[in-house]
């Protein structure tokens, strides 16, 4: 009787320890996500006041008036829903080259025996060293050459050429952890190598295609740098880069109130997609690293 009262004891200690461990665990990402929620709060309670009420020294949360007509504001003074289908334009493409032209590279580094393919994919992975900053100049030598400039064409045409170095690697490490074997019989079916990959391969990386979609969609949504190099047309301008005319337009006076209701437009598709792929996006990060 006492060895068991000795093994019960050991077991509620453990069970405490580890429901201790959880609640600090929690305590602490709880915490966190406070204190990462608290700028959006704050753009969006600044999205409804007017500029006076922005800068007082006392922080109020809750706008009094509450001004709903800074959005309208917003709509007419500058073209926001065009601002907002040039970027859907530029995000769509992104997305899709960066799933198809990615995970292709990416299966045949994981399935294709060639020689020098392992260094083929250092040569890859090695560019994500390079900032983007790098090649800025010759890209833009490159397009100019094209009369591609005030064009989408600069910010579509490299998604298409192969994908991005890190959608490559997060594809070839999900794609090591299937088993072969399915290959095996699918070419036992009579399946070619393409219809492989689109059948079989692809239905299967439902998580990491969410992962690669959810980064490439804030990065494209978000990218502000690319469309200020290269467009020049306000008709053409991206939703950031409408959102900067509020700021450094000569003819009007900076109303921040609109600044941050545009800040507020700008975040409802990031964190919609975000939670909506949340699920898969988690089990795709944690995949990729199965096999190296």
């Amino acid at each position: 009787m006492s060895e068991i009262s000795v093994r019960r004891s050991g077991a509620l200690g453990i069970s405490a320890t580890r429901i201790l461990t959880h609640t600090v665990l929690y305590l602490i990402l709880t915490i966190g996500a406070i204190v990462a929620t608290i700028p959006m709060l704050w753009t969006l309670s600044s999205s409804l006041k007017d500029t006076a009420h922005i800068f007082t020294l006392r922080v109020q949360w809750l706008p009094d008036p509450i001004i709903w007509r800074n959005y309208v504001d917003l709509f007419e003074r500058l073209p926001f829903l065009r601002f907002i289908g040039n970027t859907l334009l530029i995000v769509v493409s992104n997305v899709i080259a960066a799933v198809l032209t990615g995970s292709l590279v990416a299966y045949a580094f994981a399935r294709l025996r060639a020689p020098g393919r392992n260094f083929l994919f250092l040569v890859v992975i090695s560019t994500m060293l390079l900032p983007s900053q790098v090649t800025l100049i010759p890209r833009y030598i490159i397009f100019n050459k094209l009369n591609m400039i005030d064009t989408y064409w600069p910010l579509v045409i490299p998604g298409w050429l192969g994908g991005g170095a890190f959608e490559i690697f997060l594809f070839r490490q999900f794609f090591l952890s299937l088993p072969v074997e399915l290959d095996d019989a699918a070419r036992i079916d009579g399946c070619s190598t393409l219809r492989i990959y689109w059948s079989i391969v692809m239905p299967l990386s439902k998580p990491v295609i969410a992962t690669i979609a959810i980064f490439n969609f804030i990065w494209a949504w978000s990218d502000f740098f690319g469309a200020l190099i290269y467009l020049n047309s306000m008709e053409k301008f991206t939703l950031p880069l409408g959102l900067a005319t509020l700021q450094r337009s000569a003819e009007w006076s900076t109303r921040w109130e609109l600044v941050m209701a545009g800040a507020v437009i700008s975040l409802i598709p990031m964190l919609v997609i975000f939670f909506l792929g949340q699920k898969y996006f988690v089990q795709g990060i944690s995949l990729t690293g199965v096999k190296a």
